[in-house]
C-alpha cells in the first residue's frame, strides 16, 4: 500500500539520518579533542628596549605569531605576556629576569655582557668587518653550532640560545667638521659606544665613553665633537643637527645578541614546543634582516634631507686606519685563551668564514 511504503521510506530515511548524525558527532567530537584539551604555556617575553627598537618590534609582530602558528593543531598553545620598555626589565637587565624566571623568553644583548658573553662580541673587536648586515648574523648566529664553547656560555648562565641573531648596522662617523682623512681626527673628542671606543686608539683622537642618550648634548655641549654611531639611531636622535658632517667609514656591522629562553624552563617542554621556539628565530631573523633595510634607507634619507653632508672615507684612508690601530682583535683572542676559552678559534672561524664570502678586509686582524 502506498502509506505503509512511505511510512518504511520515512523509517529507513531517519535511521540513516541517525547514523550520519552519530558519525559527524563523533568525528567532530575526535577533531576537537585535542584543542580541547591543548595544555596552555604561560610565557613571559622580555625585552628591555621598547617595540620602537625593530628587534622588539620584530620580536612582537613576527616571532610571538610565528611560534602561535607553529603550535596550531598541536596539543600545545601560548598566553603570552609581552613586558617591554622597563616594564619587567631595563636595558641590559633582560638576563637577571630571565635568570630569576621573571621571563621565559626575551632578547638578550651579548653587546651589554662582554664578560659572560665574551665570545660572542667578535664583531666588536674586528672593525673595518663587512658592512652586509645579514652576512655578519648569519655568521655569528651558525658560529654557535660549529664552536660548542659559543652556545655554552649561554648555558651557563641558565639560558638556551634558539637563534634569531639581531644586530646593528655598518656603522660610521659623524661630526662637526668634515673628515677626508685619518689626519682630522688629531686631538678631537669623540662619542662611542663602549666596545667602539677601541676603534679610535692610536688614531689621534680622543675617545669619550658615551651612549644615545649623551650624544647630541654632548656633541652640542662640546663635550665631543664627534660620534660614532649607526645610522638608524643617528637619525631618530637627529644628532646630524649637531654633527651634520656623515662619514661612512664602513666599521662594519655587528652582532649585538638574540632570542634566548631560559633553559630550566626550556628544558622541561614538550620537544613540539622546543621545535616552535627555535624553529620560529628564523622567522625572526629574515624579517629584523629585511625591516632593517628598509630602515638604514630611510634613515640616510632623513639625515639628507636634514641637511647633512654625506661623504665616503676612501679605501686608502681605511686602510691607513685600521693600520694605526693595536690589535685589538689578537689581543682580545689572547685574554680569553688564557681564560680557557677559544678566543684565538672564534677569531680565525669568524675572519675566514668573512674571507670565504668574498669580503674584502683593509686588515686580517686573525694573522698578526
Amino acid at each position: 500500500m502506498p502509506e505503509e511504503r512511505l511510512r518504511r521510506n520515512w523509517e529507513e530515511t531517519l535511521m540513516r539520518l541517525n547514523t550520519i548524525l552519530a558519525s559527524t558527532s563523533l568525528a567532530v567530537a575526535i577533531s576537537l579533542a585535542p584543542a580541547l584539551h591543548a595544555e596552555e604555556l604561560d610565557v613571559t617575553a622580555v625585552a628591555g628596549h621598547p617595540p620602537v627598537f625593530l628587534w622588539v618590534n620584530t620580536l612582537s609582530e613576527s616571532y610571538i605569531p610565528a611560534v602561535d602558528a607553529a603550535l596550531e593543531g598541536t596539543d600545545f598553545s601560548v598566553n603570552w605576556t609581552e613586558a617591554y620598555g622597563g616594564t619587567l626589565a631595563k636595558v641590559g637587565g633582560e638576563r637577571e629576569a630571565m635568570e630569576d624566571g621573571l621571563a621565559q623568553v626575551g632578547i638578550v644583548s651579548s653587546l651589554f655582557e662582554p664578560s659572560l658573553l665574551s665570545l660572542q662580541n667578535v664583531t666588536y673587536v674586528t672593525p673595518f668587518g663587512s658592512p652586509d648586515v645579514d652576512l655578519v648574523l648569519s655568521t655569528v648566529d651558525g658560529m654557535h653550532d660549529e664552536i660548542p664553547a659559543m652556545r655554552k656560555l649561554w648555558e651557563d648562565l641558565d639560558l638556551e640560545y634558539l637563534g634569531g641573531g639581531f644586530g646593528l648596522e655598518d656603522y660610521l662617523l659623524m661630526t662637526t667638521f668634515p673628515v677626508t682623512s685619518l689626519d682630522d681626527l688629531q686631538g678631537r673628542k669623540i662619542n662611542a659606544p663602549g666596545p667602539a671606543v677601541n676603534w679610535l686608539k692610536d688614531t689621534g683622537a680622543v675617545g669619550v665613553s658615551g651612549n644615545l642618550t649623551t650624544y647630541y648634548n654632548d656633541i652640542q655641549s662640546g663635550v665631543a665633537e664627534g660620534v660614532i654611531v649607526f645610522p638608524t639611531a643617528a637619525a631618530a636622535a637627529k644628532l646630524h643637527e649637531v654633527a651634520p658632517y656623515v662619514t661612512r667609514v664602513h666599521f662594519g656591522a655587528q652582532f649585538a645578541g638574540g632570542i634566548v629562553a631560559q633553559k630550566s624552563w626550556f628544558d622541561e617542554q614538550d620537544p613540539v614546543v622546543q621545535a616552535a621556539l627555535r624553529n620560529s628565530a628564523d622567522v625572526f631573523a629574515a624579517d629584523y634582516r629585511l625591516g632593517l633595510e628598509t630602515r638604514v634607507a630611510g634613515a640616510f634619507k632623513a639625515m639628507e634631507e636634514g641637511g647633512a653632508e654625506i661623504s665616503e672615507l676612501s679605501e686608502g684612508q681605511r686602510v691607513a686606519w685600521a693600520d694605526a690601530l693595536p690589535n685589538i682583535a689578537k689581543d682580545w683572542a689572547k685574554d680569553l685563551d688564557s681564560k680557557g676559552l677559544p678566543g684565538t678559534e672564534v677569531l680565525t672561524t669568524y675572519i675566514d668564514h668573512l674571507k670565504a664570502a668574498g669580503v674584502s678586509l683593509p686588515r686580517d686582524w686573525s694573522v698578526e
